[in-house]
């Protein structure tokens, strides 16, 4: 009977642990909050920034990190499935290790890298403190930590080291990191793709910052852990797209580029060392908006994507090229263009053994380009500028144009469309046309612009008596950009309901005047620095 006893007390226990796990996975999941409300994420966001005081930080170039790569050879699992997400693990991880150390050659064009062998101090010690006792217990909690974990845990714990900052600033900015957003508020929501979640907070309740994290509810992360079952080795093979993004703005200083102000790493979710980027924040870039807005705005969008496709075919990496290139991608930042998501960015060139292999396929059209020493001629560079062309170009630049500029846009327009040109010369093309219209020599020398007289009222605004014209800086009046008075009096008496317009002391980003153009001037008042052209003739 004692045996009897024993076995269905035995099964008891079995099977009440088995309904606790099950019961304890529909709860804690990650993908169980992922349709939750803005307000549940920004909660959640909260309760991730428990951070740690140490400061946990990722190297990439550990030797010890390397060792783990070159030196595993069995899975921690006999699943295939398990071995899978592995090896994709290790993959990312060493595309990461490979743009930290890449040296491509500088070509002398556009603005070079800043120094990134820095912090050489502080890593040499660490380094050189593990060296000295390899093999046995190490003084660093860090150090110890890892040798009870799996390789590719351990590995990934090791590769903190590589953005281990020291506390200051870095070329006269301040490195932001755990402490920075200790205390942030303000925070919201403000979206997600497949891999991360963004969001915008106030840090110290004057620099407004994105902190972008892992979206444990997102696409990437549920599909992985439905696939795989771990979600911390989910965990890790998505979060190696941040690092990967942080490296990448790092070794990439252009003004189009959005800026990397910090990180941290923190332990949330059960999961140790999660990592937040902490970056510029920008607004995101609305196409239907921006075909309501001044040519002058679209033409600053199409020019600084151009600088920014000429600085990747020539950057400090090779020829980089945006594999996810599409308007969500960018963020406006100061009306300045700047591309924000850099995960899916490749420095890679594609191999071949012939032409037939260089093939681009697009929706609309393809292209083959010529195979030579392996290499398909500019592919990366082409990609991108196709793809700027059938997003940007076709949208944005020669509507409503200037008359004079416009066989200029369209050429630009056709050569891209059909890659006739590459970068280089399309930023020719676009630099022309900046100058022309930044100089007013895009005004043509009509007559008609003087048939009506004007009396200048010097240090003075009209209040009222607006209408409104398209496009207009000013939802309510007619608030235009030009050269100079010379075009405000031609735009003036190419609208009919206008009979007056004051040039304020505001400019755009060519250096053009802001002037209000009204219907009259019976609301006219002193105003210091404005200049008002009251109709008297004509």
């Amino acid at each position: 009977m004692t045996m009897k006893r024993r076995k269905i007390v035995v099964a008891g226990g079995f099977c009440l642990s088995f309904f606790l796990g099950t019961l304890m996975n529909l709860l804690f999941i990650p993908g169980f909050d992922h349709h939750q409300s803005h307000r549940g994420r920004v909660h959640r966001f909260y309760q991730e920034q428990q951070l740690l005081a140490d400061g946990r930080q990722l190297q990439i170039s550990d030797p010890v990190a390397a060792e783990a790569v070159e030196g595993y050879t069995e899975p921690t699992s006999s699943s295939l499935q398990q071995n899978d997400l592995q090896q994709q693990i290790r993959e990312r991880y060493e595309e990461v290790l490979r743009y930290r150390e890449r040296q491509a050659s500088w070509s002398g064009t556009g603005n070079p890298v800043r120094p990134l062998e820095r912090r050489r101090l502080m890593d040499l010690a660490q380094r050189n403190s593990y060296e000295s006792h390899k093999g046995t217990e190490k003084s660093s909690n860090r150090y110890a930590y890892s040798q009870h974990l799996s390789p590719l845990a351990s590995l990934y714990l090791r590769s903190q080291m590589e953005f281990d900052v020291i506390p200051g600033t870095r070329n006269g900015t301040q490195f932001l990191g755990c402490n920075s957003i200790d205390n942030v508020t303000n925070v919201q929501y403000l979206g997600s793709g497949y891999t991360k979640a963004v969001y915008k907070a106030a840090l110290n309740d004057t620099l407004s910052v994105a902190l972008k994290s892992v979206d444990f509810g997102g696409h990437d992360m549920e599909n992985c852990v439905k696939k795989y079952g771990s979600t911390e080795d989910c965990y890790r093979l998505a979060s190696f797209k941040i690092v990967k993004e942080m490296t990448l703005m790092e070794r990439l200083q252009h003004p189009n580029i959005l800026k990397l102000y910090g990180y941290c790493y923190q332990d949330s979710n059960d999961i140790r060392d999660t990592v937040t980027a902490i970056t510029e924040l920008g607004s995101p870039l609305e196409m239907i908006q921006l075909l309501q807005t001044s040519w002058e705005e679209r033409f600053r969008i199409c020019l600084s994507l151009v600088r920014l496709l000429h600085y990747l075919a020539h950057s400090p990496l090779g020829s980089v090229t945006l594999l996810d290139f599409r308007p969500r991608q960018f963020v406006l930042v100061g009306g300045e263009l700047k591309v924000t998501d850099l995960d899916d960015a490749s420095a890679e060139e594609a191999v071949c053994s012939a032409a037939a292999d260089c093939g681009m396929e697009f929706p609309a059209r393809n292209f083959t380009l010529s195979c030579h020493r392996g290499r398909c001629m500019g592919i990366n560079e082409k990609r991108n500028l196709y793809n700027a062309y059938r997003f940007f170009f076709t949208y944005l630049l020669p509507h409503s144009a200037p008359p004079v500029l416009r066989p200029l846009l369209d050429e630009i327009v056709n050569a891209t469309g059909e890659l006739a040109w590459g970068v280089d010369d399309t930023l020719i093309h676009l630099e022309k046309v900046f100058h022309l219209y930044s100089k007013g020599l895009y005004l043509q020398n009509n007559s008609q612009l003087h048939r009506a007289e004007y009396k200048r009222v010097p240090n003075a605004a009209i209040a009222g008596e607006n209408y409104r014209c398209w496009p207009s800086y000013q939802h309510e009046g007619c608030l235009l950009s030009v050269f100079g008075v010379r075009e405000a009096i031609a735009v003036c008496e190419s609208h009919a309901q206008c009979r007056a317009f004051v040039m304020t002391n505001q400019t755009t980003w060519t250096g053009h005047q802001l002037a209000f153009f009204k219907t009259g001037s019976a609301s006219l008042s002193p105003a210091p620095g404005g200049v008002a052209y009251v109709r008297v003739s004509g």
